[in-house]
Formats: C-alpha cells, sequence, structure tokens
C-alpha cells in the first residue's frame, strides 16, 4: 500500500521502512525489535450460537454475536518482563511479579542473637502478609547478596551483628542499589511503605 490518504491517516505499511513519516505517527515511523506475548483468535458464532448469544442491533433487533478470544503466553510475558527489568547483575523484577517481595539475609547465621534477629523480622513480616524469604546459609554475605541480585528480589534486609549493636538492620532496594539503615522496631513498616511506593 501507499501512504495513507485524506480519509486514511494511517495508510498501508506494505514495505515501511524506518524513519518514514505517516500523519498519524509521531514521531516517524522506528523498526524495532518486539516480543509477541498473546495470540488474538476469531472464534466467530459457533460458541454465541450454542449459547443463543444476541445482542439487539441498531434497528432494534436481535443480532449473534461474534466472539473472540486472547491468549497470553505466561512464559513469553516472563521473558518479556525480564528482557525489560534486568541489569548487569541478574533479574530487577517488578515486586508485583517477583517470586518473593523480600530477602532476609542472616549475616551470621552462626551467631545465636543475629539468626534470632532474623527470623524474628522474617516472622513479623510474613505476619503482615509480605511475601518474603530468609536466607540464613552458613555462606558468606556477599555470596548471599549477589544470590538475591541474580534471582530479583526487589528488597533486601540484612540483619548482621554491626547493625544489631547499633540498633538497626540495612534495606537495600535492588532496582537503584541504595541502602538505609533503619532502626529494628521500624524495620517492618520501612518495608511495607517501600513496597507501596514501588508499585505506584
Amino acid at each position: 500500500g501507499g501512504p495513507g490518504n485524506a480519509g486514511d491517516p494511517w495508510g498501508g505499511f506494505a514495505g515501511v521502512s524506518p524513519g518514514r513519516a505517516l500523519r498519524a505517527l509521531r514521531p516517524p515511523l522506528a523498526l524495532l525489535p518486539a516480543l509477541g506475548v498473546g495470540t488474538p483468535e476469531k472464534l466467530g458464532g459457533r460458541y454465541a450460537e450454542a449459547f443463543d448469544a444476541t445482542v439487539l442491533d441498531p434497528s432494534g433487533g436481535r443480532a449473534r454475536v461474534v466472539l473472540g478470544r486472547y491468549t497470553l503466553a505466561v512464559d513469553r510475558t516472563l521473558a518479556a518482563i525480564v528482557e525489560a527489568h534486568h541489569d548487569e547483575r541478574g533479574i530487577v523484577w517488578p515486586p508485583a511479579v517477583a517470586p518473593f517481595a523480600v530477602a532476609v539475609v542472616v549475616a551470621q547465621p552462626n551467631d545465636e542473637s543475629v539468626a534470632e534477629a532474623g527470623e524474628n523480622l522474617y516472622q513479623r513480616l510474613r505476619a503482615t502478609g509480605v511475601d518474603v524469604i530468609i536466607d540464613d546459609r552458613s555462606e558468606r554475605p556477599g555470596v548471599k547478596f549477589r544470590d538475591v541480585e541474580l534471582v530479583g528480589i526487589p528488597l533486601r534486609v540484612t540483619v548482621g551483628k554491626r547493625g544489631l549493636a547499633e540498633g538497626v538492620v540495612e534495606v537495600t532496594e535492588r532496582a537503584s542499589g541504595a541502602t538505609e539503615r533503619v532502626p529494628v522496631a521500624q524495620a517492618v513498616a520501612h518495608v511495607e511503605a517501600a513496597l507501596s511506593a514501588a508499585a505506584q
């Protein structure tokens, strides 16, 4: 097809090329890679006929509805999210689709007071409905931090000996990498507020 005429601002798209100006598109057309995440399908009237589904047409008579459906591929949808939300360290899940919203990382799990504080915070977050996981493995903190980054969990709360001595935990945002020191007593409220802000 050719460029649109006065009654058809979209024109034909056969043979379009990058930079082509169409009146209805501002800025000019660009060709970019895309990922199809769904498939539309016209079902026609077979289901409407089976259920005798009709509507009123403009003249007040009965007209059979024509049905369609849109199939969404979950695997492709997740792939599209990862494609749009990642960095050199791994996935950066939006909170709404993250496998967990928060990871509580116990820096020194062999220290009884640190392990207890981490478990306590984990249980408090669970009690408020936060989707949380705890990492109390006997691994170095850096290994645990990298795992949380790789998986893409939106918030990491680090419970460590040094911070607890000062009455704080560290809350780190996966997307920005920003870390805040938060009083232990305010940690749950801080996490809830951060997740709420991220959902906006």
